[in-house]
């Protein structure tokens, strides 16, 4: 029986490993959308681990990105702690740049590219140590020392080791126990993802009492949007129970916002705003119509969910006239001075279709971690290109095909190999005239192609 024991405690000892469950997750790489001035960038941060270490920051540009140095700079608590210029080059890819983190919590990476800052709340996680994680290793530890003494007892007087030897099953049963129910346990709520970061949650939220509530629910967001200047525009977003700014974003498929805009004409722009101050939000946009566009912002709060956001905006013309890109019915088109060619299925209002734009080979790219987005708007006025009104909007996605054997992490847009096929499954709630925006990546240039559907009535339904 002692030495099934001293076998037990060797195999628990060397072989036990924490449940998934266990301590506080360990960031992962975020990738960030950011329309700053008038460059579209995804911001790459590495995870940082351990700290104080160093931080990796890629900027990934794209066809036409205006190249210069972007100077970047890490802040804690309103103070900034390192810096590094990231010099953007004429073809378009990732750039890098090192900065510094010395402790884990909620934290800023400030992008200023000389005439705007962008504000980009991340958070660096703290390696901690579950209760029950501690509990397991101690009882294992204690069960070791125990053995020892029992051993030392065994040689000089045999009748002694017997206490020991209890010790040393109770510590193993506290620690095999503790093992096995630490899967059942629930852990605390994650700061930054269920919780607001702070510095002490962050650091160590086992250590933080929990919350007396458990509805983590947060209200819809009402967004405030107006021009801000020539080719300038504001988004806020206040909280639509106190009216206060809401400054609890989770990046939400790539992004902090998505802002789509639609002209009057009905060409659509799919924007990343940079936040500028808490619930404030920027973005460069050159309009070239006078008149009212519909603008969404699609966004996640912490706790509240994916919301999507509508409101109109009066814009002055700040661009030269032009007209407005071609949108026509299914099939063939040039987009970008290639082939695409656009297909539908039967689309009935309340059945499930299938919308796939066919690229010119399986070289596509991931934008905002998808292989394609289609956004959906409609239906619209007879004879009228205005959005505002309409009373669906959607944004759908066509997901980025599993790679087998891959371990962890998102294909970023270093990797073009899909394609050539982009297929989107939506329902069109309500039948009639809807405009559609297909959009992917290819050769580092986001692609769109517009098309206009018409969409049967179903069993009972009329225009």
């Amino acid at each position: 029986m002692a030495f099934a024991a001293v076998v037990l405690a060797l195999l628990a000892v060397t072989g036990a490993a924490p449940a998934s469950a266990d301590g506080a997750p360990v960031g992962a790489d975020l990738h960030i959308a950011q329309t700053l001035g008038d460059r579209e960038l995804t911001v790459v941060i590495r995870r940082a681990e351990p700290v104080p270490g160093p931080l990796r920051v890629e900027l990934v540009t794209h066809t036409g990105t205006r190249p210069g140095p972007v100077l970047a700079r890490t802040s804690f608590a309103g103070a900034v702690t390192s810096s590094a210029t990231i010099a953007l080059g004429a073809a378009p890819g990732p750039y890098d740049g090192t900065l510094r983190v010395d402790r884990p919590g909620p934290w800023e990476l400030l992008l200023d590219d000389g005439e705007q800052v962008a504000r980009i709340p991340f958070v660096v996680p703290a390696l901690v140590t579950s209760p029950w994680e501690k509990t397991t290793y101690g009882g294992f530890v204690a069960a070791g020392v125990l053995l020892l003494v029992a051993l030392g007892a065994a040689v000089k007087r045999p009748r002694f080791a017997l206490v020991p030897a209890a010790g040393m099953v109770a510590a193993v049963a506290v620690a095999v126990t503790a093992a096995l129910l630490s899967a059942q346990i629930t852990p605390p709520p994650a700061p930054g993802a269920a919780l607001d970061p702070t510095e002490g949650t962050v650091d160590d939220p086992f250590a933080v009492p929990p919350p007396s509530i458990v509805d983590f629910s947060r209200p819809p967001v009402n967004l405030l949007a107006r021009a801000e200047g020539p080719g300038k525009l504001r988004a806020d977003l206040v909280d639509g129970s106190t009216g206060r700014p809401v400054d609890d974003l989770l990046v939400h498929d790539n992004a902090l916002v998505h802002l789509v805009l639609v002209s009057p004409a009905g060409r659509m722009w799919h924007l990343h705003p940079v936040r500028t101050a808490p619930g404030s939000y920027s973005v460069r946009l050159d309009a070239p119509e006078t008149g009212d566009y519909a603008v969404s912002a699609e966004l996640a709060r912490r706790g509240g969910g994916v919301q999507l956001a509508r409101t109109k905006l009066s814009l002055t013309a700040t661009a030269p006239p032009s007209p407005a890109p071609a949108a026509p019915g299914p099939g063939p088109r040039q987009v970008g001075g290639m082939p695409v060619d656009l297909k539908t299925t039967p689309l009935t209002a309340g059945r499930t279709g299938t919308v796939t734009a066919r690229f010119p080979a399986a070289d596509l790219q991931p934008w905002l971690g998808m292989l394609g987005h289609l956004i959906v708007v409609g239906p619209l006025p007879d004879g009228a290109e205005t959005a505002i009104g309409a009373p669906v909007w959607a944004h759908a996605h066509a997901m980025t095909p599993v790679v087998p054997g891959a371990v962890g992490g998102q294909p970023d847009e270093t990797v073009a190999a899909y394609g050539p096929d982009v297929a989107f499954s939506y329902t069109f709630p309500l039948p009639g005239r809807y405009r559609l925006w297909v959009q992917a990546e290819r050769g580092y240039s986001v692609l769109t192609v517009p098309a206009t559907v018409e969409v049967a009535a179903g069993n009972g339904e009329s225009r």
